[in-house]
């Protein structure tokens, strides 16, 4: 690093050097401790399987225990928040679902921002999502079921996770591309909402697929119209995507690790690039692929711009329809 010292003090320039050397030297040694990773959400949850796939094979390359603690009091909402007021020494970390960036629309009191007190360290995975109908409804494709919403769309319900869930948002905007309305059903959390679209209660979902969801397609629970992704998914062979009917269209999950805002770049750098080096693993693929979820493994900057053109899309979507958790 070169330092500007046209008319600066001897003394102040050796203690610029000494800083640097010092961060230099911190990045070096890290980890020497073991590393907390918080997850805001329940144990089992997408978020928390992908923080376990990693966190073990992380610890062992870098030497120290990188320990998953799950903090979901408040939606999760105090655990980001524990994480952004944490010493940024890399020692406690967030991996965290993608409503982490859409809390900030959904609670006025909110304490942290995702872009002012957090530093990007990588997407991990992503999650295609999928529409998905029981098979009563009697649609074979995407453009029969919105026929039979424009018709009779007060008939049919959509079932959510939450009112601010991922579920919900991403239907939300299929609803505004597709130019449809049907009734929405609210439940807290993804399973109940997908046992009741299975016994018929609810008529469609668009959701995070992957574990009971693959297993009720196999079975012929609940059929599969689109998948969310702007190209189609390898994960679901020979199903289009929204997109071949509504360009535009984009609405995926994702998983992501994150630092608080002053963690030196030279620790998120190192972990960016032991992180790349656990999901190159043939193995990691599989275990990805049996949740549903495609390896991203990006740089930060890629995961910071994710970070803004999520704020940008769901902050509308949450304006528009004007939810509010608080």
């Amino acid at each position: 690093m070169l330092f500007r010292c046209v008319n600066l003090p001897l003394r102040a320039i050796v203690a610029a050097a000494a800083l640097v050397a010092a961060v230099e030297c911190a990045a070096q040694a890290y980890p020497s401790k073991p590393v907390r990773v918080v997850v805001p959400a329940s144990p089992g949850g997408g978020s928390d399987l992908v923080a376990r796939i990693v966190a073990a094979p992380l610890g062992n390359m870098l030497g120290q225990p990188f320990v998953v603690e799950n903090r979901v009091t408040a939606g999760g909402v105090i655990g980001s928040q524990q994480v952004a007021q944490s010493a940024p020494d890399g020692y406690t970390l967030l991996v965290t679902f993608d409503t982490f960036v859409t809390n900030q629309f959904l609670f006025k009191n909110l304490q942290w921002s995702p872009v002012k007190d957090f530093a990007s360290v990588m997407q991990i995975c992503r999650f295609p999502q999928v529409l998905l109908v029981h098979p009563g409804v009697g649609v074979k494709n995407l453009q029969e079921f919105v026929a039979l919403a424009k018709k009779n769309g007060a008939e049919l319900n959509y079932g959510t996770a939450g009112q601010g869930s991922s579920s919900r948002l991403a239907y939300e905007l299929f609803k505004s591309f597709a130019n449809i309305e049907t009734v929405a059903i609210h439940y807290k959390g993804g399973g109940p909402a997908i046992q009741d679209l299975i016994a018929g209660q609810v008529q469609v979902m668009l959701v995070q697929g992957g574990g009971a969801i693959q297993q009720s397609l196999k079975a012929g629970k609940l059929h599969v119209l689109a998948v969310s992704t702007p190209v189609r998914s390898a994960l679901y062979p020979g199903v289009p995507s929204i997109a071949e009917t509504y360009p535009g269209f984009d609405s995926q999950s994702w998983v992501g690790m994150f630092a608080p805002a002053a963690a030196p770049k030279e620790i998120i750098d190192k972990l960016n690039a032991s992180l790349v080096k656990v999901l190159a693993d043939p193995a990691m693929k599989e275990r990805f692929d049996s949740q549903a979820a495609e390896i991203v493994a990006g740089a930060p900057e890629a995961l910071a711009r994710v970070v803004l053109a999520d704020q940008a899309k769901w902050g509308k979507i949450v304006r528009d329809i004007k939810i509010s958790l608080d």
